[in-house]
């Protein structure tokens, strides 16, 4: 599954620094508040927290009508992700009851990674889709500047300003036209554990960046290796980078290198990489084909296997919940979750998100966006689990579980104090293409954690090249 966690922009397209620096800015004390937050509640959920009884099994259409659509009988409109498994099929009963209400038909068209790359091809051939959900701001302007995407309209825009905080609403514009509609979130800042290892090993939940270093050598010790990392898939490993390196240089820093305005040879990209290298370069520590095990491969090996999994911890995000119920673990008591541990002076918050934006300006696809931006659609998915939404006209009930519930209620505490995933800011050339740039980088690095100035070299590189600098 790809969350959101993706992609920027192809060729020397930079992102725009104006309204969206202003909703990636972070204030160290709210950080700590969402942090805290979630240390103080997702660690606590207890037997009764699994990942659907509490209202997964409600169907769509119990829920109540907040937005009025127009009737599109006839009208046809198709929408573009890269979403696969659990999560298409979820997300298809949200367009399902955009059906119901209005009577258009919507097709689910499978995008694959790069997405501007797809939708590059399917424009060029004539058929573009309607509607595309863009994991990334960079990909938005990419868009944008391509002559692709078409503001939104007055209906969608009214829902947006009533349900979105300015910031989610600021990193959806280029320049000051709206164009994106940030129907998915991510908290990107989590550990998940099998809770059987940690008892079995006697281990506890750690606070610090030196703590999950003891906690790791505890589980190691059990007999069990201590994380799974999905690195066939290479933003997982930007997440792993951007979570150490948030905390270890602060938010000025992050920002600065998320625009290229310092180099990855920087000092404190050595020192993030000489950090996530006493993880990754730790014999066993790492279970073994962690480079061609995907994402999801990475979750379940986890929560499989009885006493003995692969691993006793995978990072990512939220989503990652999706994949855990796929097995027979049980959200909140099988599966349990904690923060990314402190690496700094405080824990790092990074989220992401996925926006729809409209490629083909039509009645029909500017009453799918306002769907999108309200309250009614996002309910829907959120009962479903493995969603987040940045809607803070959705009910915290509507999530199946507790851990979720407080997930969303830390998320949108955090208002316009976030800081977005840093490798969706960058060029696509550098910040997501398999197999090139960051995500390349970042996998040899994997394979050989020793080589922290080489890394560095071919980082900056990269960068250079895909900034244009």
């Amino acid at each position: 599954m790809r969350t959101s966690s993706t992609t920027g922009t192809t060729g020397t397209t930079r992102t725009r620094t104006g309204t969206r620096t202003r909703a990636r800015r972070t204030v160290r004390a709210a950080a700590a508040v969402v942090a805290g937050a979630l240390a103080l509640s997702l660690s606590a959920c207890g037997g009764d927290d699994d990942s659907g009884d509490d209202g997964a099994g409600k169907n769509p259409e119990e829920t109540a009508a907040t937005v009025t659509l127009p009737k599109l009988d006839g009208e046809s409109l198709e929408v573009a992700a890269v979403w696969t498994g659990a999560e298409q099929k979820n997300f298809k009963q949200v367009l399902a009851e955009f059906e119901k209400r209005t009577g258009a038909k919507v097709t689910f068209v499978p995008a694959q990674d790069p997405i501007i790359n797809f939708l590059g091809s399917k424009i060029a051939g004539g058929a573009p889709p309607d509607i595309a959900m863009l994991p990334q701001p960079g990909a938005i302007k990419q868009a944008v500047d391509k002559g692709w995407a078409k503001p939104l309209g007055a209906e969608a825009l009214k829902e947006l300003a009533e349900n979105y905080s300015q910031g989610w609403q600021d990193i959806g514009k280029v320049g000051d036209k709206q164009y994106g509609v940030y129907y998915k979130a991510a908290n990107k800042s989590l550990i998940w554990y099998n809770a059987k290892v940690f008892e079995n090993a006697g281990a506890a939940e750690p606070k610090t960046w030196d703590d999950l270093l003891s906690t790791a050598q505890t589980v190691y010790d059990s007999g069990v290796t201590p994380f799974s990392v999905g690195g066939a898939e290479g933003w997982t490993l930007t997440d792993w980078f951007e979570n150490v390196y948030l905390s270890q240089a602060g938010p000025e820093k992050y920002d600065q290198l998320a625009q290229h305005e310092i180099k990855w040879t920087d000092p404190s990209v050595k020192e993030a990489l000489t950090t996530l290298a006493e993880i990754w370069g730790k014999k066993d520590y790492v279970a073994s084909g962690a480079l061609q095990t995907d994402f999801p491969a990475s979750v379940t090996q986890t929560f499989t296997g009885g006493d003995q999994p692969k691993a006793g911890m995978v990072y990512e995000g939220d989503f990652a919940q999706v994949n855990i119920v796929q097995t027979k673990a049980e959200v909140g008591t099988d599966a349990k979750v904690f923060p990314f541990p402190a690496v700094g002076d405080s824990a790092p918050v990074v989220s992401g998100g996925d926006a729809a934006v409209i490629l083909e300006d039509s009645k029909a696809a500017q009453a799918l966006a306002t769907f999108l931006a309200s309250p009614d659609a996002a309910t829907i998915q959120a009962k479903l689990g493995g969603y987040l939404s940045p809607n803070k006209s959705v009910d915290a009930a509507a999530y199946p579980n507790d851990v979720q519930r407080k997930m969303a209620e830390a998320l949108i505490a955090a208002g316009d104090d976030f800081r977005f995933d840093m490798s969706d800011q960058a060029p696509q050339a550098f910040g997501g293409t398999p197999g090139k740039g960051e995500w390349k980088a970042l996998q040899d690095f994997l394979s050989d954690p020793k080589d922290v100035a080489g890394t560095q070299a071919k980082l900056e590189a990269d960068a250079a090249a895909a900034y244009g600098d």
